[in-house]
């Protein structure tokens, strides 16, 4: 347990947390919106610091990261809770945990040294939504900057802009899921709100915070030609040469009786993609396909040739395309 770093106290032994755009006012004993923030005789406390619900080595790939330290493995790292409820959460057994805390007691220091020990070259901060063990986070990255190890969020991007800027300096990519541009669906399905995360988006491009962006696409909630522009279209206004993730969804939680997501819309959604001028889109989550490698965006010469997570050939050479000399936004391991 730490004091929480960004909050105000109110009357009556009340505090707001100013961490995330829930801006949630809590009265003493009880708890924000994300269930692990705790209001204790009139101060905020993360119940999750140093607490890990889950550890474990994965290829960058997963995270989904492909520009970003690709073939390398990253250190991941959670604790329970998240700041978003959503219906379709594929962690929901440790994102969602009511009043029990739970996790192994790791320190900063020990989580740095299982990344060395594992020849990680990055800490992801991941599998629940990092702003809300925010302290903790930035603890360990502030750590892993001084051995060599990158830090990476996999985030819904709901977070307030100076928790952000705080952190900027130790945080080097992110994978923000984008997860519909519909206030309704945002509102009804996560419990949130859409701009804050289109602010926080353009927030982490200016920061210089590398950055890719995923949405996983839900049979009749996310999936209108309509929508899928607009989000391809917002990505491309930023910088076209961001990394667009579409992923295909499987029944789950409190959206199990939904069916997968045709093969077909994730090739519409590719399709969209390329229109608007974004020049990397990849197919997530359908393994086997050529929409898991790179191409080149001039030439569209195949430049990393995946298969799943792992990278079965590269041909990529100084961060140029070898056949035609494009550059590419790719940031390798050294």
């Amino acid at each position: 347990m730490k004091e929480a770093s960004f909050y105000k106290r109110l009357k009556d032994n009340q505090v707001q947390c100013l961490l995330c755009p829930h801006l949630c006012t809590i009265k003493p004993n009880e708890r924000g919106s994300c269930h692990v923030r705790e209001n204790q005789k009139g101060k905020l406390y993360s119940l999750v610091y140093g607490k890990a619900i889950s550890t474990g080595v994965d290829p960058i790939e997963k995270k989904p990261l492909f520009h970003f330290l690709p073939g390398t493995f990253s250190y991941s790292i959670a604790t329970m809770g998240c700041n978003f409820h959503c219906q379709f959460c594929q962690n929901s057994d440790i994102s969602q945990p009511g009043n029990g805390i739970y996790g192994r007691n790791i320190t900063p220091e020990e989580i740095v040294e299982s990344a060395i020990e594992n020849d990680c070259k990055s800490i992801a901060y991941t599998y629940t939504e990092p702003t809300i063990f925010y302290e903790y986070a930035f603890d360990i990255a502030k750590l892993a900057k001084k051995q060599g190890l990158k830090n990476i969020f996999v985030t819904n991007g709901f977070i307030n802009p100076e928790p952000l800027k705080e952190i900027s300096p130790y945080l080097d990519a992110a994978n923000i899921d984008l997860k519909s541009f519909s206030e309704e669906f945002y509102k009804n399905i996560v419990c949130a709100r859409l701009k804050p995360v289109l602010d926080s988006i353009k927030l982490y491009h200016e920061l210089g915070i590398f950055l890719e962006i995923t949405t996983l696409i839900i049979p009749g909630k996310n999936d209108s030609e309509k929508e899928l522009t607009q989000i391809s279209e917002f990505i491309a206004s930023i910088d076209k040469n961001i990394p667009w993730h579409v992923s295909r969804f499987h029944p789950m939680y409190k959206m199990n009786n939904l069916g997968a997501t045709p093969e077909k819309t994730l090739m519409k959604a590719i399709e969209i993609g390329k229109k608007s001028g974004l020049k990397y889109i990849y197919a997530g989550n359908l393994p086997g396909n050529d929409f898991e490698s790179t191409f080149c965006p001039k030439c569209n010469a195949k430049l990393i040739d995946r298969y799943g997570y792992q990278i079965e050939k590269t041909t990529l050479k100084e961060n140029k395309c070898p056949f035609c000399g494009e550059k590419i936004n790719i940031i390798q391991n050294n």
